[in-house]
């Protein structure tokens, strides 16, 4: 019976895993919501935990990177998902996070200790245009990061990159509220070249350190002349083009700026023959320069044998004990074969550990 539950699980593994790469691979497949949500909803947002390595529970450490603990989330509401961009307050007690469906969701965390355990007066509600009316349209509402500029999830303001019409706009948020935005920050020239399902995928404004008031942002496509990822720093005492080396085939879906003045980067691979993967680079601050092409530092590279999905947003905030936490959520493409994940890990600064027998 339990040879046979195995198989069970390991071929309804396999088809999920399959499902969302088709649907990473085509999300026009997917069902995402045409109408438009035209006040505050506060559903209740239900979690299941899981653990990173399915197979062996106890497992905590995954390159340099300690597992805190991971839900999978649903919620009855045709809004709730799609979510491509992650903001965790600096306290670390709430979340605030976009989707491309014109929507954004913010909650509490709860945590159990130090371990992820749920979410908590839950919200979603409108991202508003400029003239204070909801976003209507997919060339409008097109949404790919998120990252705080000032204050917090309840009170403050963050930076919002779209798609489709290019640009990042400054908006003032409340636990009631997302907008109408009342700035922008401009876009260099060179970003008119990308293509309009291939915009601004990450932005990571710098707070500490001698980068403070840049931006970091980068593009999804646009390569440099050599095949390397444009991204850029807008604004701060040295702005100007930067590239982060293409490794592998990954393509960059996030950034975060982390306490030290660096960041970090989420990027996603697909292909049939290997299914979904996930990476996380640190990139230092004094990597960032103009006219730099970097590298960074892998601190963790994940494939399907592991729990991810569509991993789509990742967020950096310090804990009360000093430690690095890094948020990651996945975005379902608002399909019932898709999961939305929430999972956390702890930044460490030792040597990676080697991957258990078997694990790839």
């Amino acid at each position: 019976m339990a040879l046979f539950v195995g198989r069970v699980m390991r071929n309804r593994t396999a088809a999920i895993t399959a499902a969302t790469a088709l649907l990473v691979a085509a999300p026009a497949l997917a069902d995402k919501p045409t109408a438009v949500l035209k006040g505050v909803e506060r559903p209740a947002v239900s979690a299941i935990p899981i653990d990173f390595d399915r197979d062996n529970a106890g497992r905590k450490q995954f390159g340099k990177l300690i597992w805190r603990g991971g839900i999978n989330l649903y919620a009855r509401s045709p809004f709730f998902g799609g979510y491509s961009g992650l903001i965790v307050d600096p306290s670390g007690k709430s979340l605030l996070a976009i989707s491309d469906a014109g929507t954004w969701l913010r909650a509490d965390i709860d945590h159990d200790g130090r371990k992820l355990k749920g979410l908590s007066d839950a919200s979603i509600g409108p991202v508003l245009g400029r003239g204070g009316k909801p976003l209507a349209t997919d060339a409008e509402r097109d949404s790919e990061g998120i990252a705080l500029a000032g204050g917090n999830t309840s009170n403050g303001t963050a930076y919002v990159s779209f798609e489709r019409n290019h640009r990042i706009l400054r908006y003032p948020i409340t636990r009631e509220r997302f907008g109408p935005p009342d700035g922008a920050l401009t876009l260099p020239a060179e970003a008119r070249r990308m293509s309009a399902n291939r915009g601004v995928e990450a932005i990571a404004p710098i707070r500490v350190g001698r980068l403070k008031g840049t931006t970091v942002a980068f593009s999804e496509r646009l390569a440099d002349k050599t095949g390397n990822l444009r991204g850029w720093l807008i604004g701060g005492p040295t702005p100007g083009a930067i590239a982060v080396k293409v490794i592998g085939g990954f393509d960059l879906t996030d950034a975060a700026a982390l306490p030290d003045g660096g960041i970090v980067v989420l990027e996603r691979s697909f292909r049939y023959s290997e299914g979904v993967k996930m990476r996380i680079r640190r990139i230092a601050a004094n990597e960032l320069k103009p006219g730099a092409l970097i590298a960074g530092e892998i601190l963790l590279e994940a494939h399907d044998n592991l729990n991810i999905d569509n991993m789509e947003g990742i967020a950096a905030h310090r804990s009360a004990s000093g430690e690095t936490i890094l948020t990651l959520i996945s975005d379902d493409n608002f399909s019932a074969l898709q999961r939305t994940l929430l999972m956390q890990f702890a930044l460490t600064d030792g040597k990676p550990v080697l991957a258990e027998p078997g694990a790839r």
